[in-house]
């Protein structure tokens, strides 16, 4: 059961929560939960390679409440539990604790079954491999892949991940947090264009699909005045502790996205083809069309037909094609699948000296990762952080403002130059 109790120091109160980690934590380590997929480096998430700790805003329910809650592992091998610190608040209710918590789990996957998995997975690799050193990857990895503390901002992010190079992605997460701040505080801004950091993507990914965006038919201003702002977020929720959030929001919720006009959603964040996709999920969200809670429901059977089952729904949603679905159903925790798509291509050829195409690559996955079964993904993308890691350095290390150099082209070169974060550097 999770402990807590007040902390008081710098002039703010914190809350300190305690999060027994069960049975995941033998060999649980909170840097490799975190850091294992690119969905750590997005908006509102961030890592402190220093500290080796977590924060970002999380939303709660029952009523809504907005809180920065910082999460790091007591620096002790045989640590059993997570450290939440909340701050600017000096208790929660006991409904919003349950959501922190839950969220939390989620975000990390501490369920049992999701242990089990990793568990597994660490057997068919053992079994498979024993003390091979060229495998020492799949030994390391810890078996936990990043996700979102919910599948609405799974859903959005996957939809961000397709068709543009990763830095593009990561412009476009950051302006939605953006966009959310300006939304609870009733602000209508136009950042500067050098503010910003919004690569283009080269015109041959987008140019049939792109989103004309004529003139904000509808400002932001006249979209708060036609419907009630939840005003719970108090400027202590975004506290500068343990990282400066001032400026940027939670991330979106659907609510908050489903009033937005279609033209300003899109110019606002660059989305292009995206703002449309990601408005009509949203609208089925608060609808009901889309039934978030019983997706998740469904998705505690792992298996082959409830993933088929699952699949076929998520492809009934605009925009959800074959890789977003896997990725989103990868978040959901089936792992017998690979995403595949032009980074697959370019890994296979690379590392495994494929010739490999668009044609070919389902096929090749299956070949290759078979073995690995019901994890084929969990080694493949073991196999593919190793692989980032010797380009750039040691992914958890990295400074913020370095993210933006994963990208296709940078994939080329033997060795990315990249500078470690050190204590004296300054703030990102």
């Amino acid at each position: 059961m999770a402990k807590e109790q007040e902390e008081n120091g710098n002039g703010s109160s914190k809350l300190l929560i305690e999060l027994p980690l069960g049975e995941a934590a033998e060999g649980f380590e909170l840097e490799k939960a975190i850091c294992s997929h690119g969905l750590f480096m997005l908006a509102p998430n961030h890592w402190d390679p220093i500290s080796r700790s977590f924060s970002r805003p999380f939303r709660l329910t029952s009523p809504p409440l907005t809180v920065t809650v910082g999460i790091s592992q007591p620096p002790t091998s045989s640590s059993s539990t997570l450290y939440l610190r909340v701050y600017g608040a000096s208790s929660l209710s006991p409904l919003h604790r349950h959501s922190l918590l839950n969220q939390v789990s989620r975000m990390l996957r501490l369920s049992e079954s999701e242990e089990n998995k990793v568990r597994e997975f660490r057997s068919i690799v053992e079994a498979l491999h024993g003390e091979e050193e060229a495998t020492e990857y799949l030994r390391s990895f810890s078996g936990r892949v990043f996700r979102s503390p919910t599948l609405f901002e799974d859903m959005v992010k996957c939809i961000l991940l397709c068709n543009c190079q990763f830095s593009r992605t990561l412009s476009m997460a950051k302006a939605l947090c953006e966009l959310q701040f300006e939304i609870q505080h009733q602000i209508s801004s136009s950042k500067a264009a050098e503010d910003d950091f919004i690569p283009k993507t080269p015109a041959g990914k987008e140019s049939k699909r792109k989103l004309r965006v004529s003139k904000v038919s509808i400002r932001l201003e006249s979209k708060l005045t036609e419907s009630k702002v939840d005003n719970s977020v108090s400027d202590l929720q975004l506290s500068q502790e343990p990282h400066d959030f001032v400026g940027m929001g939670s991330f979106p919720s659907p609510e908050e996205l489903a009033k937005l006009d279609e033209s300003f959603l899109a110019k606002r964040c660059s989305l292009g083809y995206r703002a449309s996709r990601i408005l009509k999920l949203a609208q089925g969200v608060v609808q009901g069309n889309i039934q978030l809670t019983q997706l998740e429901e469904d998705c505690k059977e792992t298996s082959l037909s409830s993933y088929d089952k699952l699949s076929q729904r998520l492809r009934q949603i605009d925009g959800f094609g074959p890789f977003t679905c896997a990725n989103v159903l990868m978040c959901m925790g089936f792992y017998h699948v690979i995403p595949a798509d032009s980074e697959t291509i370019r890994h296979l050829k690379q590392v495994h000296s494929k010739s490999c195409t668009v044609q070919t690559v389902g096929r090749d996955v299956e070949l290759i990762y078979a073995k690995y079964a019901p994890f084929q993904f969990l080694a493949y993308w073991a196999e593919m952080w190793h692989f980032y890691g010797q380009r750039f350095g040691k992914l958890s290390e990295l400074p913020v403002s370095d993210y933006k150099l994963i990208t296709a082209s940078n994939m080329k070169h033997k060795k990315i130059a990249t500078r470690k974060r050190s204590k004296t550097s300054a703030e990102e």
